[in-house]
C-alpha cells in the first residue's frame, strides 16, 4: 500500500494585504489557523479556470466566488437548457437560453462582484487548449463528456497543472486530484487521468447522465469536495487527493478511498505502442459498410407514408425505458441497445422489413445499427436521434 500523501506547497504567492472589508467578509476563513491571513490573500492572488458551468461546476464557482479566489475563468460552450435547472444550480429560468458563461459569470458577480471573471465561450480543442488553460494556477474540470475530459488532462500535464477532477453519473461520483508533471523538488508524485483511466471508452459504449440520468443533489456533494480540494491547493493547506480517488455510493451514503499509482509515460500525450516488425504482414482490416441515415423530416415522411400503407419498415428506439417514456416517436418499439448487442433483442425482430433506429442522438442507434447490418438486417438510423426530431419536426415535444 501506498504511503501517507504528503501536503503540497502553496501553488500562488500571497496578494495585497487584505482590506478592512474584505477581512470582514473572509473573517471566517482568518480565524482558521491553518488559512488565516496568508492563505486568504493566496486565494485572492488565485487564478483558477472552471471547465464546465454545469452539474459539478455550478458549485465549483459559487464556493470559490466565496472563498475568495480573485480571478475565476469559465469554460461552457452551452447556453442553459430547462432541463439543466435539476442539478446546474448556478443557472436559474429567466436564464434559459442564454450562455452558461454569462449566467455563470452573473451569479458569480452576485456573490462578490470584485472577482474578476474570465468567459471562454468555445468548444475546447487541440488547437486552443493550452492557450486557455496557460493562463491559470489551477484546473478544476467539471465537464460530462470524456474526449473533453482527456483533452483537458492531457493539456495540464503539458504545461505543469494540477487538475481537480470529478465524475458523476446517476447515484455514483469519483473525486481525484491529478498533477501529472509537477515541479522538480515539490515531493508530489506525477499521477493524471490515464494512470486511472488510461484510455476514454470507445463512443456510444458507456451513457451520459442526458441517457441514464443523475441525482441533483449529488452534484452538489462532488462539487463541495472539489471545490475543497482547489482551495487546499491553492493555500497549500492539508493533504490534497493527489494518489487517491473518492467513490461515493450516495444510495449506500459511502465513500470509499482508493488509492491511484501514477505510472511513466509520455506525459501529456496519449500512450503510443510502438510498431513491432514482423516476418508476415498483416492484410490490412476490411473498412466497416456504412450505415445509412437519414433525416428527422425524412422519417416523418417515411412515417407519414408507412400510415397510408406506401411504406413499411420498423421504427426500433434502442434507448432505456426511463427516456423512452419522457419523450417518443409515435410508433417507434422499444428495444434497448444493450439486448440487442446481447442478441435477447434481435431475436423477434423483422427480416422481411427494413429496420430505422433512433436514439438521444444518433451514437448509440449508429452502433446498434453497424451490430444488426453485420447480422444480416436491413438498417438504417436517424440522423441526430430524437433532438433532431425535436427540432425539426415537433418542437412541442419535451427534450432532456
Amino acid at each position: 500500500m501506498p504511503g501517507p500523501v504528503p501536503s503540497v506547497p502553496p501553488l500562488v504567492d500571497p496578494g495585497p494585504p487584505l482590506t478592512s472589508e474584505q477581512m470582514r467578509r473572509w473573517s471566517r476563513h482568518v480565524l482558521l489557523p491553518q488559512i488565516g491571513d496568508i492563505g486568504q490573500r493566496r486565494l485572492r492572488n488565485a487564478r483558477v479556470c472552471v471547465v464546465g458551468a454545469g452539474g459539478l461546476g455550478s458549485p465549483v464557482l459559487l464556493y470559490l466566488a466565496a472563498a475568495g479566489v480573485g480571478r475565476l475563468g469559465i469554460v461552457d460552450e452551452d447556453d442553459v437548457e430547462l432541463s439543466n435547472l435539476q442539478r446546474q444550480v448556478i443557472h436559474g429560468t429567466a436564464d434559459v437560453g442564454r450562455p452558461k458563461v454569462d449566467s455563470a459569470r452573473d451569479a458569480v458577480h452576485a456573490v462578490d462582484d470584485t472577482v474578476e471573471v474570465v468567459t471562454h465561450h468555445l468548444r475546447l480543442d487541440p488547437t486552443n487548449v493550452d492557450e486557455v488553460l496557460g493562463g491559470y494556477d489551477l484546473v478544476v474540470d467539471g465537464t460530462d463528456n470524456f474526449p473533453t475530459r482527456y483533452l483537458v488532462n492531457d493539456a495540464c500535464v503539458r504545461l505543469g497543472l494540477p487538475e481537480v477532477w470529478g465524475s458523476v453519473f446517476r447515484f455514483d461520483a469519483q473525486v481525484a486530484v491529478f498533477w501529472g508533471r509537477p515541479p522538480a523538488g515539490s515531493g508530489v508524485a506525477p499521477v493524471e487521468l490515464r494512470d486511472l483511466f488510461p484510455a476514454p471508452p470507445p463512443a456510444g459504449s458507456v451513457p451520459s447522465c442526458a441517457e441514464g440520468g443523475v441525482l441533483g443533489a449529488l452534484c452538489g456533494q462532488v462539487g463541495s469536495v472539489m471545490a475543497t480540494e482547489a482551495v487546499k491547493l491553492v493555500a497549500g493547506v492539508g493533504r490534497p487527493l493527489l494518489g487517491r480517488v473518492l467513490v461515493l455510493d450516495a444510495l449506500a451514503a459511502r465513500w470509499t478511498e482508493v488509492p491511484l499509482v501514477g505510472h511513466e509515460r509520455a506525459r501529456g500525450r496519449p500512450e503510443v505502442q510502438p510498431e513491432r516488425p514482423s516476418a508476415v504482414a498483416a492484410a490490412p482490416a476490411a473498412p466497416a459498410a456504412p450505415v445509412a441515415t437519414l433525416t428527422a423530416r425524412a422519417l416523418a415522411d417515411r412515417l407519414l407514408a408507412r400510415d397510408a400503407g406506401l411504406d413499411a419498415f420498423e421504427l426500433i428506439d434502442v434507448r432505456e425505458p426511463a427516456e423512452h417514456a419522457i419523450v417518443a416517436i409515435p410508433g417507434a418499439r422499444l428495444v434497448p441497445l444493450g439486448e440487442l448487442l446481447h442478441g435477447s433483442g434481435s431475436a423477434d425482430l423483422p427480416r422481411d422489413r427494413p429496420l430505422v433506429l433512433h436514439c438521444h442522438s444518433g451514437i448509440r442507434s449508429e452502433r446498434a445499427a453497424r451490430a444488426l447490418q453485420a447480422a444480416g438486417f436491413d438498417v438504417s438510423h436517424l440522423a441526430g436521434g430524437i433532438l433532431a426530431w425535436v427540432t425539426d419536426v415537433d418542437p412541442t415535444l419535451p427534450t432532456y
